[in-house]
């Protein structure tokens, strides 16, 4: 039996949360922008994983947090 190749289909979630600002990036040039605090966050993430999204990294700076985001396809 052969190997299994995954292949992988990538997007972004960025938060400023001095600004309140979540700004997501999907496929395709696909960007939205909401406007919330933590609640809206977490809304904005379960949807995502709900599609099938999971985190692939993150990074943190004052802030600012980044997430890159993964999907098999």
């Amino acid at each position: 039996m052969g190997a299994t190749i995954f292949t992988y289909e990538f997007a972004t979630v960025e938060w400023l949360w001095n600004e309140q600002t979540i700004r997501v990036n999907t496929p395709g040039g696909n960007e939205r922008m909401f406007t919330g605090s933590y609640d809206q966050l977490v809304a904005v993430l379960s949807e995502l994983g709900g599609q099938g999204w999971d985190v692939a990294t993150c990074a943190a700076s004052g802030t600012w947090l980044f997430w890159t985001l993964r999907r098999q396809h």
